[in-house]
């Protein structure tokens, strides 16, 4: 809704990938109803009980909402249940924050500057664990693309790049970006030449691995940056490119092999052991997870690869040693902004007391 606009909370500080938004709107009139015609309330009564209401997370953030809460990306909206205008409905905005080294400092700051009278935010805390927080953001994601634009494979690579390094300017290194191709040549990380990004066969695999979850269908497998495929083609590209052997995966069962890759992808893979580099070297980079984060890391070894005496555009050094996969457990904090359901609260009190 236009009207909320400058009120939006500044979410910059964040990095890209961690926090999810989510807009549900919710008709008073049905409550009201409810509350004086169902339940005999006066309106009084019923506007104390109202304006005290916490909806429960599930409520503000499943996919399918249920009565009196509801979604529309109508300009006017209308409500799906007794057909009341705008003005009888009310705005619930919620920011999901994954707990974490990178969010803990900007989430403390935030909530010093929200005002903290009248109950007009509310912050409330859940435990989850990482495959499910990766398949809430891998759902997000593919409602964010536009799987009609040839540019999406692009985007879905720049957001999940984002997610696994967070501390890089993805923004910047995708600009002009007209393709994205595996190296045979990088260990790992990345490295642009020109119009094209050249990644390490790994994350390459993870990357053409996300997109195939985010447009899979039963019937036709999903669109990649190496085609169309079906998950026994995309096993078998993983299986031949040696993408399985670098991440343990031994399993020959197509379905257990599906389990294993979600498993891998849904865990933190802490690349604060890689330097990587794109116009010169870069220091390290650290996913690694904070204080909200409870860890059980398994830790590859091998030796460490040879620096290369070819050059590019721009270089790539190899790691010092491999990644560290972590598998974790998350603590998530909602942000409930409850302003817009306060102020109409009011406006529709008095309309019922008049």
């Amino acid at each position: 809704m236009p009207a909320m606009k400058n009120r939006e909370l500044d979410l910059s500080e964040f990095p890209a990938g961690t926090v999810t938004e989510f807009t549900t709107l919710v008709c008073l009139a049905c409550i009201f109803d409810i509350f004086t015609k169902q339940l005999g309330l006066a309106p009084r009564t019923a506007f104390s009980e109202i304006k005290r209401h916490t909806p429960a997370i599930e409520e503000l953030t499943t996919r399918s909402a249920k009565r009196p809460y509801f979604d529309s990306d109508e300009k006017h909206p209308h409500c799906p249940f007794c057909g009341s205008a705008k003005r009888w409905l009310a705005r619930f905005d919620t920011y999901c924050i994954e707990g974490g080294k990178t969010t803990d400092g900007p989430r403390r700051a935030l909530l010093k500057k929200m005002p903290q009278a009248g109950d007009q935010f509310l912050v409330l805390e859940k435990k989850s664990d990482s495959r499910a927080v990766f398949f809430e953001w891998l759902d997000t994601l593919r409602l964010n693309l536009d799987l009609n634009d040839e540019r999406w494979l692009l985007d879905a690579t720049r957001n999940y790049l984002a997610r696994r390094d967070p501390k890089t300017n993805w923004e910047e290194v995708f600009s002009e970006i007209h393709s994205v191709r595996r190296s045979t040549r990088l260990p790992e990380g990345w490295e642009r030449d020109g119009a094209r990004l050249f990644l390490a066969p790994k994350i390459y695999g993870e990357a053409v691995l996300i997109q195939y979850l985010v447009s899979r269908s039963q019937a036709h497998g999903g669109m990649t940056l190496e085609g169309r495929l079906t998950l026994m083609d995309l096993i078998r590209r993983l299986r031949y490119s040696g993408y399985l052997d670098q991440v343990g995966i031994t399993e020959h069962d197509p379905g257990e092999i599906f389990e294993k890759l979600i498993d891998h992808l849904a865990s933190t893979s802490d690349w604060s052991r890689v330097s990587i580099g794109s116009g010169g070297d870069r220091q390290p980079v650290s996913t690694a997870s904070g204080s909200d984060r409870v860890i059980d890391s398994k830790k590859a070894t091998k030796k460490p690869a040879k620096k290369s005496t070819k050059s590019r555009k721009s270089k790539t050094t190899a790691p010092a040693q491999p990644d560290e996969v972590i598998v974790e457990l998350v603590k998530l904090h909602y942000i409930i902004d409850r302003r817009d359901f306060l102020e109409k609260v009011k406006s529709v009190y008095a309309s019922y007391a008049a």
